[in-house]
């Protein structure tokens, strides 16, 4: 992948004045620029005696102009991020400062870095691979333990070291497959047909479970959405009101108060929750009511966990009437977390005989009983990828959901005897698809697409 060879810089500190901004060169003449309006401290020493890798206080200067005291941190190729020389000029936060300095590396050939420029050359550079980079971007978009964490482990490499070392297994083998055709007249076999299905079965598990994670790892970065439904005036309002602390909903003892859906995120130990508000589900003529409870179902289908409330003030034919609702709801919805939640327990004058309701029996404008009800939404939060590895990125969903179709093809090809130069063109077509996750194979509009999206400075 090529790009132009301009030494570039950029303010990486939010706009604005503080107390100190940093502004990033990078570049074949990042040196030659800044010793021209750089001045140690240090005595008797010049900006060339300055040793690599460290830090130094001195004076920005345009002949006898001073513009600031700053602090430098000078780098040298291939050691740095974007593995070009680099300096970082730490100056102070004013805006004046900040754009003088800029003016002087612009009067000395330097341009202004695109947005996610000193990423892109940082990954062309091999210093990383795509999913690293795009993993940078989510760490610095990160808002909660969960999604920093996600972040972080694909910065640290956690998914291609997996991925790059799964394509390398099958390239070998994909080298064997193409050395048999040079032998064809030979019927020589020189990758084992049952080596390589167990490989492909090792592949694909692999794979399918990245590709299952996307659902959860994507709610975990946006913040899982969590649906509270139920008939009307069973408290939902009142619980969400009481779940984010301040009165986002209005509540009413009137029947349908809620026509359309609320929500708001909530921070639950390290995990971001998304919070939705419907509206109560029931038979009515009211167009606008209608709208409200089809809403309902659609946030229903796109929710991880639902909080299904039952009002313990109704009849008992219609508590068991509901009960069977959410049972029917936890059938078509197999893999969700369904929660069976009875409200308005201190209302309640008759004696509970059912266990199963005492289970979760709650008074939603009670701070100790929302507490527990937020301690069992973690525990009932879809652990199953707990330990593993876990992709957030749409295009790494898209490319290995293709390599999986791609490993399926390979194995009918296998089972069906086919030649081996038609087992290598699907297999070749797998490689490419995992590829195009870690970045080994790619192009310039996939990559301008990727990091102009970065903020500028990175």
């Amino acid at each position: 992948m090529m790009f132009d060879k301009d030494t570039i810089a950029v303010i990486s500190s939010p706009q604005g004045q503080g107390a100190i901004s940093i502004i990033r060169v990078s570049g074949d003449k990042t040196h030659n620029a800044v010793e021209k309006i750089f001045r140690p401290k240090l005595k008797q020493k010049k900006y060339s005696d300055l040793k690599i890798n460290k830090n130094y206080l001195g004076i920005i200067q345009h002949k006898d102009e001073i513009i600031d005291e700053v602090i430098i941190s000078k780098l040298k190729k291939p050691n740095s991020f974007t593995g070009e020389d680099m300096v970082e000029i730490f100056c102070h936060g004013s805006t004046y400062i900040q754009n003088r300095i800029m003016e002087l590396l612009s009067d000395r050939g330097i341009r202004t870095a695109k947005p996610g420029e000193f990423s892109l050359r940082s990954y062309v550079n091999g210093k990383m691979d795509l999913i690293q980079a795009e993993g940078i971007s989510d760490l610095i978009s990160s808002n909660s333990k969960a999604s920093h964490k996600l972040a972080m482990n694909q910065v640290r490499g956690g998914v291609s070291n997996e991925i790059k070392k799964m394509r390398d297994e099958l390239l070998n083998l994909s080298s064997l497959i193409e050395l048999e055709l040079d032998f064809s007249e030979e019927d020589v076999e020189f990758a084992s047909r049952d080596k390589f299905l167990s490989l492909l079965n090792n592949v694909e598990e692999f794979i399918s479970e990245l590709v299952d994670s996307f659902k959860y790892g994507n709610a975990m970065k946006d913040g899982i959405p969590v649906s509270i439904v139920g008939s009307p005036n069973v408290g939902k309002s009142t619980l969400l009101n009481s779940i984010l602390n301040e009165d986002k909903a209005i509540t009413s003892p009137i029947s349908g108060t809620t026509r359309d859906i609320i929500e708001d995120t909530f921070n639950i130990e390290g995990k971001l929750f998304r919070f939705i508000d419907t509206a109560g589900i029931r038979k009515t003529e009211d167009e606008i009511e209608k709208i409200g409870i089809s809403r309902t179902l659609e946030s229903i289908n796109r929710s991880e966990i639902i909080l299904y409330l039952i009002d313990l003030t109704s009849s008992d034919k219609n508590i068991d009437f509901e009960i069977n609702e959410s049972n029917k709801l936890k059938k078509k919805y197999k893999e969700k977390s369904i929660m069976l939640i009875f409200t308005k327990a201190d209302l309640v004058k008759k004696q509970i005989k059912k266990t199963s309701l005492k289970k979760m029996l709650i008074n939603t404008k009670e701070k100790k009983d929302v507490t527990y009800l937020k301690s069992k939404i973690i525990e009932n939060l879809n652990q199953n990828f707990s330990n593993k590895l876990i992709i957030t990125n749409s295009r790494h969903y898209s490319a290995l959901s293709l390599a999986k179709k791609e490993i399926n093809n390979v194995k009918k090809g296998l089972k069906n005897n086919v030649p081996s130069d038609l087992l290598t063109i699907d297999l070749k077509q797998v490689l490419y698809h995992l590829g195009e996750v870690t970045g080994e194979v790619t192009n310039e509009d996939i990559l301008s697409n990727i990091f102009s999206k970065f903020c500028i400075g990175k």
